[in-house]
């Protein structure tokens, strides 16, 4: 494989700078969930740790490596789980932590933000503009601006659970990973395309945020005007051109998957599995729906990367879209 920015070396050092408490998640065979999807399914439960994402992975690299330089703060843009990963981190490390995030986005990602001591910005735009006012913050204070997937510590953090995946037995055929900014695609493909070449690596994506699997399918980058998905986390409109570098060297597929699919993944995860999961981390079941002949007869694990929702938005969610209702849209 040809060299990404990501070093594996790097990713095996960052374990021992992020905290215990996110590492080792649990992954564990979900049998329940078999019968309505044809194949083997492992799940990897990154919403087991306090900011119920995989992102604190990657801010507890960045924000041990500002303490150790003496550096007293930091600003990001977020969608709202970045934001609480890097408020978590900072905290604990002494750091003044500001989020700026889209004042649409989820109301209990905001609220955690506020609750672990960071200064939140609300901008009236998009992710796309918070993340322009948190470059202007950074140039203006001559702090640290954290930028997901761009910097690598937030794609070599996501990295060690790629680390913790290839030293599973058994042996996964395929990892479906959801695709967003791209720091986690590209930080667990590097990790297994390089220790375990011959698992399958496909991201997922929604059809109403589709900028970065178009920009892989294209090779080169693709930025759309506007999304429309219900799945916040992974909905960017300007895919970063290092970034999907990188992707198209480690991703073996990217896939677009509607949304009732999504509202199906979510509520089989609550039926069968007894969790609750926001709509990016329902991204891979989504992508097994959509197309179960691809997956019969293997085993396949998914990531399940965050569950930070509005408890009101998730029960429209789950309550309108019926499993069988919405596999037979998906089919």
């Amino acid at each position: 494989m040809r060299e990404t920015r990501l070093d594996t070396a790097r990713i095996r050092a960052a374990r021992r700078v992020i905290d215990p408490v996110f590492l080792d998640t649990p992954l564990y065979r979900c049998e329940a969930l078999e019968p309505a999807l044809g194949c083997a399914v492992s799940i990897k439960l990154e919403t087991a740790n306090p900011v119920r994402s995989f992102k604190a992975r990657g801010t507890e690299v960045v924000a041990s490596l500002l303490a150790d330089q003496g550096s007293r703060a930091v600003v990001c843009a977020s969608a709202g789980n970045l934001g609480q990963a890097l408020a978590w981190s900072g905290r604990g490390r002494g750091l003044d932590v500001t989020v700026v995030a889209s004042r649409f986005a989820t109301a209990a990602k905001l609220d955690r933000i506020r609750a672990l001591d960071a200064t939140l910005e609300l901008v009236d735009g998009d992710h796309e503009m918070a993340r322009e006012r948190a470059a202007a913050i950074a140039r203006r204070d001559g702090i640290r601006l954290v930028e997901d997937s761009l910097d690598l510590e937030t794609c070599e953090g996501a990295g060690t659970i790629g680390l913790e995946l290839v030293d599973a037995t058994p042996s996964f055929d395929a990892v479906l990973i959801a695709l967003g900014g791209g720091a986690l695609a590209t930080g667990v493909g590097h990790v297994v395309k390089s220790m375990a070449p011959g698992t399958e690596v496909i991201c997922v994506q929604p059809l109403g945020a589709p900028a970065l699997t178009h920009s892989w399918r294209r090779r080169r980058v693709v930025t759309t005007d506007s999304t429309d998905t219900i799945a916040d986390g992974v909905a960017g409109r300007c895919p970063i051109p290092a970034v999907l570098d990188d992707l198209l060297l480690v991703a073996d597929d990217a896939v677009l998957v509607q949304e009732a699919s999504i509202t199906a993944g979510m509520r089989m995860l609550l039926d069968h599995a007894g969790l609750v999961v926001e709509p990016s981390a329902a991204l891979g079941i989504a992508a097994i729906l959509e197309d179960r002949d691809r997956f019969a007869g293997r085993h396949v694990v998914t990531i399940l990367c965050g569950s930070n929702v509005d408890v009101d938005a998730y029960h429209r969610w789950v309550g309108a879209a019926g499993v069988n209702g919405s596999e037979r849209q998906a089919r």
